[in-house]
């Protein structure tokens, strides 16, 4: 059987797992060691010697440290009360105008997902603190579920982002250019959803009706509140480019910053502290054992040749390396479907990474590098609202009492458009995702 077919069969085995609700992380354990007891005729004893050795490796790993100190940094800002900041500051300035509070919902995510790095987490918060404003309003269910359904999404593109941080591990990439890299984009997806938010008041003004106008003297002090959250991000990513601090330092500032953020501004008590280690436990051992089943899955599939010579069979197929772009985005569209992010990023890089470094679009291998990293981010951020899954969606449906989950799929279905446009041009444009990096290191 050659490298490909075995491939394909433990991936089948992993899909089958997932399938019966067994955890990613468990599904992706069991289908390597398999695969990997397979290839070697059944003797174990190479794998128990793997086992051994693959989560010391793992867990020794330096740059993994900046996984937990950013989900705490998220954790405080959840707890502290930094997102109502936020989202009180922004509709303060454009709340009085038609569909101000939707734009206001995004531009709080966008602001949330600067500190908490978590798609999920940015809309589950947001739809806490907005929601109950948005239908004070009389804003429509649908409508405003979706916007905030979208806006979640920004939590994985702007940084710090996990699913990029686990991106630039597995591809030994810069941290630091990602994280630069993702603020184009991230400001084209908020413009887009702006648009989306404009042309639907306009073309239906009931949906999203004006709240009341704000004295400038209330919109200073709202903006005095927020100032301390932009600092924390400005410090974190001057600080991991500028080169005064290593991403794991920067982490570790911008998790204090916002702790103390947290006490000071949200009233942030022993409970509350006891609640954000908790959560940041959870989560870095859900993201851990992830990794630890797709590096066994990963040294699987190395074992088998599957990612060398699937990268050879379309280097010589004679493919034009845009439809071989153009094709692998679709499935990161279709696996968004049933998936989610992370697993994305864990299942599919270590396949499409070497062929995509191995095309020519006429860029250099580290600016491919980065820019395919960035097109599949925002590829797996439209898998949290698509359905039948789409765990952005059903988060903010759970949290909307009246709203069925159909209202909410029509209402984030405008909002998936601009997100189809958007990869198309950044695809297209490769300039535009690359720009601030080659700006910065020049």
């Amino acid at each position: 059987m050659s490298g490909i077919s075995i491939g394909m069969w433990i991936f089948a085995g992993v899909f089958l797992l997932m399938g019966l609700r067994i955890p990613i992380g468990v599904a992706m354990f069991i289908g390597g060691s398999v695969g990997y007891v397979y290839l070697l005729d059944w003797n174990t004893l190479p794998w128990l010697n793997m086992l051994k050795s693959i989560p010391f490796a793992r867990l020794s790993n330096y740059d993994l440290v900046v996984i937990p100190l950013f989900l705490l940094m998220g954790q405080f800002a959840i707890h502290g009360g930094l997102s109502r900041n936020l989202f009180s500051c922004v509709a303060a300035f454009i709340g009085h105008r038609r569909g101000g509070m939707a734009m206001a919902a995004l531009g709080a995510s966008t602001g949330f997902g600067a500190i908490c790095g978590s798609s999920v987490a940015t809309a589950a918060t947001m739809s806490q603190v907005a929601l109950p404003e948005l239908r004070r309003y009389g804003y429509d269910g649908g409508f405003a579920t979706g916007t905030l359904a979208a806006g979640g999404t920004l939590g994985i593109l702007i940084p710090p982002s996990v699913p990029l941080i686990i991106y630039a591990i597995l591809t030994q990439e810069s941290i630091g250019k990602l994280f630069v890299a993702s603020v184009m984009p991230a400001v084209v997806a908020l413009a887009g959803y702006f648009l989306v938010i404009l042309l639907q008041v306009y073309r239906r003004p009931e949906i999203g009706p004006a709240g009341p106008r704000v004295p400038w003297t209330s919109r200073l002090r709202a903006l005095l509140d927020v100032l301390p959250v932009a600092l924390v991000f400005l410090v974190v990513i001057v600080g991991i480019y500028g080169g005064w601090a290593t991403p794991t330092e920067a982490a570790a500032i911008g998790a204090g910053a916002c702790g103390i953020l947290a006490v000071l501004l949200g009233g942030l008590r022993w409970r509350g502290l006891l609640h954000c280690v908790l959560g940041t436990a959870s989560g870095s051992a859900m993201i851990l054992l992830v990794l630890l089943g797709a590096d066994v899955l990963n040294t699987a599939l190395a074992l088998s040749q599957m990612p060398a010579e699937l990268a050879d069979w379309v280097l010589s197929s004679g493919a034009q390396p845009w439809v071989v772009l153009a094709m692998i985005l679709l499935i990161y569209v279709v696996l968004g479907c049933v998936m989610d992010s992370l697993a994305m990023i864990l299942l599919t890089v270590p396949i499409f990474y070497p062929i995509i470094m191995g095309l020519d679009f006429g860029m250099p291998d580290a600016d491919k590098s980065i820019w395919f990293g960035i097109l599949a981010l925002m590829v797996v951020e439209i898998g949290l609202v698509t359905p039948p899954v789409g765990m952005n969606v059903f988060i903010v449906n759970r949290m909307a009492k009246g709203v069925s989950l159909m209202e909410t799929y029509r209402g984030v279905m405008p909002f998936l458009m601009t997100d189809l446009l958007r990869i198309i041009l950044l695809a297209a444009v490769p300039g535009i995702t690359l720009a601030l990096v080659h700006g910065m290191s020049g």
